[in-house]
């Protein structure tokens, strides 16, 4: 049985079953579905119109169609963020997701998402992560334990909570194991690894995934420990519209020395002790996907040679600076600063 049933009432049911089903859901948003015989969604039951239905000489015998709204809030399956957005501003928890005819597909749980993306996502998995030896000689380092969970499922969870649906993890080094840890839903959503046969860079194994189903596809290093507003990272993606998008992060340089600034030989100036500031690459990519068939098959080939790539064609490559906390666990400091800072989280 689909997970949303329990939110199902047939239009001929009596007050005193919609009373039933309703107290089954006290720890959930108290609203129900109601069908009619051809299995269309024709309004929302919910404690409160019951009241004012038996308030008004109604009866518990009476039926769920005389204390229904008709005019009730719903979305397809091509619903926009803007909407989505808009609910949620306005304090509405649970959505029916419609097909054309009326029928329910989904139920959309604004309370415990944070948004619905419509992006892919691809997270790469297949490093040796050999700078972490000796953990990884017999885990491969996206199955890590940072807390009480592995590396990857923190990026996992935080996708599905931003409504992303369609998740793909590329796998080569101890793939058994990554294999192994998602081979149950997430969620309801089904994480599909796929088995890159040799590593081939921190993209090149995309292209391995045969079916990307929206217009725009977020890559991103596995064994990120990062809370970046996936969000923002597409609304300005699309704002901009950009052809790739780069997640990056301030990173600064202190020089302990003056240093000359120089023209030729002569000394024109003294900074002393100065700090330069950049931004680094933060592992995490949104691209349209048209430009995904670019990337060479079966090639070692880096985010950043596809991102050098795109700019020598004059495409339009933006940076989305991160704003909360990033650590790329690549050695056994960052594994121990991720392990500090989950005590905090």
């Amino acid at each position: 049985m689909k997970d949303y049933c329990k939110y199902l009432i047939d239009i001929q049911a009596t007050i005193r079953d919609a009373l039933v089903a309703l107290n089954n859901l006290s720890h959930d948003v108290l609203v129900l579905f109601v069908m009619d015989d051809k299995q269309k969604i024709v309004g929302t039951l919910t404690d409160g119109d019951i009241r004012r239905y038996l308030i008004g000489g109604g009866d518990v015998n009476g039926v769920v169609m005389d204390a229904m709204q008709t005019n009730f809030h719903f979305v397809q399956s091509n619903v926009s963020l803007s909407l989505i957005r808009d609910y949620k501003k306005r304090g509405i928890s649970l959505i029916p997701c419609l097909d054309t005819d009326g029928h329910l597909l989904k139920v959309i749980d604004l309370k415990n998402k944070k948004s619905l993306l419509p992006i892919d996502a691809v997270l790469m998995a297949g490093g040796k992560g050999e700078r972490l030896r000796p953990l990884t000689e017999k885990v491969p380092k996206p199955l890590l334990h940072v807390g009480d969970k592995a590396i990857i499922d923190y990026n996992i969870e935080r996708l599905i909570s931003y409504g992303v649906e369609h998740i793909s993890v590329t796998v080569n080094y101890l793939h058994e194991q990554i294999e192994e840890h998602f081979k149950e839903c997430r969620d309801g959503i089904q994480i599909k690894c796929i088995c890159e046969p040799k590593y081939l860079g921190t993209i090149g194994s995309v292209k391995f995934v045969d079916t990307f189903y929206n217009d725009a596809v977020l890559i991103m290093n596995s064994d990120l420990f990062t809370n970046i507003d996936y969000e923002d990272f597409y609304l300005h993606f699309r704002e901009h519209d950009a052809d790739m998008s780069v997640a990056a992060v301030p990173y600064s340089i202190s020089v302990p020395y003056g240093i000359f600034e120089l023209e030729g030989r002569n000394i024109e100036g003294v900074r002393e002790k100065p700090t330069y500031n950049y931004y680094a690459n933060a592992g995490i990519y949104l691209i349209k996907k048209e430009h995904l068939d670019k990337i060479p098959i079966d090639t070692f080939f880096n985010a950043t040679d596809f991102m050098e790539m795109l700019i020598r064609e004059k495409m339009k490559v933006v940076r989305f600076p991160i704003t909360g906390y990033w650590i790329d666990i690549g050695k056994h400091e960052d594994y121990k600063k991720a392990q500090e800072l989950v005590k905090h989280l």
